[in-house]
């Protein structure tokens, strides 16, 4: 899946705030929407975004969904920022070097 949606997901603030509480280790739904001014429906969809994304992952227990969060898209936008600050600092790098010389 490409990074572009990973940032389409996380652009939408409660879909960020779910996704932020899963930092802190593997959670339902309904656990996730005990803090939420939202609705434990609208946390499934917003679990469902994320996953489509990349970026959770999900895991049957009983009846219970359990997320967490998907190491590898988050592994992913990683590497794009990686190389994104590399290019730039190149670009810079480039531009100070024109100036003096």
């Amino acid at each position: 899946m490409a990074y572009e949606s990973k940032f389409e997901a996380l652009a939408v603030p409660t879909r960020r705030a779910v996704f932020e509480r899963l930092k802190g280790g593997p959670a339902s739904v309904g656990a996730l929407a005990a803090d939420l001014p939202v609705s434990r429906p609208a946390v499934s969809q917003h679990l469902k975004v994320l996953k489509d994304a990349g970026l959770v992952t999900e895991q049957r227990e009983g009846v219970k969904r359990i997320y967490r969060v998907d190491h590898d898209g988050l592994r992913e936008m990683r590497d794009y920022f990686d190389r994104f600050w590399g290019e730039a600092l190149d670009a810079y790098k480039r531009s100070l070097e024109t100036k003096d010389g």
